[in-house]
């Protein structure tokens, strides 16, 4: 990686992550890809966390649509969508450094549907191959120092950065993959499958076929997923009424919506707002964990 082409950082906070209010056990540094790399990877994701002897930070997150590549210092992995609340929990001292896919990307590195991997992992060799040992002996020399080092985390990128470009360019079917996610992301108003098939010129089945095959995923679970990452966004920094926060994310009714929100974060919208409420002026900038869902060498 040139170092005219060095990743910005990142000072964004992830809705997709359910941090607890207080929570300093770690701090989350993140970093855009180089422009090269674009086309597989989102962004880079490095969690240090401390956790004093006897103590646990449990980290919760509602993933992304997208396969991940982790390196720790004991496991290397590639892991798929987690369907449900993903949850690390972090012990001791530790690092990793994860690559947040594209949505295209995951079938491209794993060379087949990424369905088999929804709800689990592989070490990195089954989809790198023989590439997989560099990078892995590459990152971890690079973060056997300091890993709060910005140097080191440019090293361990620039280790990813050669055993990803390969994987280039992305192909057709990949493009309108990473179109469709981004337009369920971006958009709001998409709240029903059918509004995905009329913008993107497929019928039902030809939709559930794409998205099962790039994502291993559904098109009706891309459109709660993005509802319930706006859901915890609005809670986590509004005054709004359940009522209201139901209405504005395109629920039918206030019932509705709880049921979805508790089904798969195990904690009612009302309860998950007033344990930040409770909080006010935590800073967000340092939270463990990230759109992973398995992001560290804690225990799962």
């Amino acid at each position: 990686m040139k170092p005219d082409s060095e990743p910005p950082r990142l000072d964004l906070v992830e809705r997709a992550h359910l941090k607890e209010p207080g929570d300093s056990s770690s701090v989350m540094y993140r970093y855009a890809p180089a422009p090269g790399l674009a086309g597989l990877v989102r962004r880079f994701w490095i969690p240090v966390w401390s956790v004093p002897p006897g103590q646990e930070a449990p980290q919760r997150v509602l993933q992304y649509p997208v396969c991940l590549l982790v390196v720790a210092s004991d496991y290397a992995r590639f892991y798929g969508v987690v369907t449900g609340l993903s949850t690390t929990t972090l012990t001791g001292d530790g690092w990793a450094v994860g690559v947040m896919c594209t949505p295209a990307a995951g079938a491209l590195l794993a060379g087949a549907p990424v369905a088999r991997y929804t709800d689990g992992y592989v070490d990195v060799a089954e989809v790198l191959g023989e590439a997989a040992d560099r990078l892995v002996r590459r990152v971890r020399a690079a973060m056997a120092g300091d890993p709060h080092a910005e140097v080191a985390h440019r090293a361990a990128m620039a280790a990813f950065d050669d055993a990803l470009r390969p994987f280039l360019p992305v192909d057709e079917e990949g493009e309108l993959v990473d179109r469709l996610v981004a337009f369920v992301e971006e958009e709001s108003a998409v709240i029903r499958v059918g509004q995905l098939c009329d913008e993107f010129g497929l019928s039902e089945r030809a939709l559930q076929r794409l998205v099962h095959r790039r994502l291993g995923l559904t098109p009706k679970w891309l459109i709660q997923r993005r509802r319930l990452h706006e859901a915890a966004e609005r809670l986590r920094t509004g005054d709004a009424a359940l009522a209201e926060t139901a209405a504005v994310l395109g629920y039918a009714d206030q019932a509705h919506f709880v049921r979805d929100f508790s089904r798969v974060t195990a904690m009612t919208p009302g309860r998950f707002a007033a344990r930040h409420r409770a909080a006010p002026g935590v800073s967000s900038r340092g939270g463990a964990g990230s759109a992973s869902g398995m992001p560290s060498g804690g225990r799962r």
